[in-house]
């Protein structure tokens, strides 16, 4: 199977078809900023994703008490 199929197949859900993702991390720190790192990295991966036919609706930041949201905060475009 090609890989693009199995990605496909793995991420679709068997109602709406529709293969859609949400990222997520933790920032031990309690530190809620994104990274420079962070923000190349996702939008690598939300360009990576297209490519599959997949969608990523955001990425969250995690800490013990809180997060952030970069689709919220608009850190990046996750348009599709």
């Amino acid at each position: 199977m090609h890989l693009k199929a199995r990605f496909q197949h793995i991420f679709k859900t068997k109602k709406t078809r529709t293969c859609t993702l949400i990222l997520g991390h933790n920032h031990p720190s309690g530190n809620l900023k994104p990274s420079q790192s962070d923000i190349s990295l996702t939008k690598r991966l939300v360009q990576d994703a297209n490519y599959l036919d997949l969608k990523i609706l955001d990425h969250l930041i995690l800490t013990d008490t809180t997060y952030t949201s970069f689709a919220d905060d608009n850190t990046i475009s996750f348009s599709f």
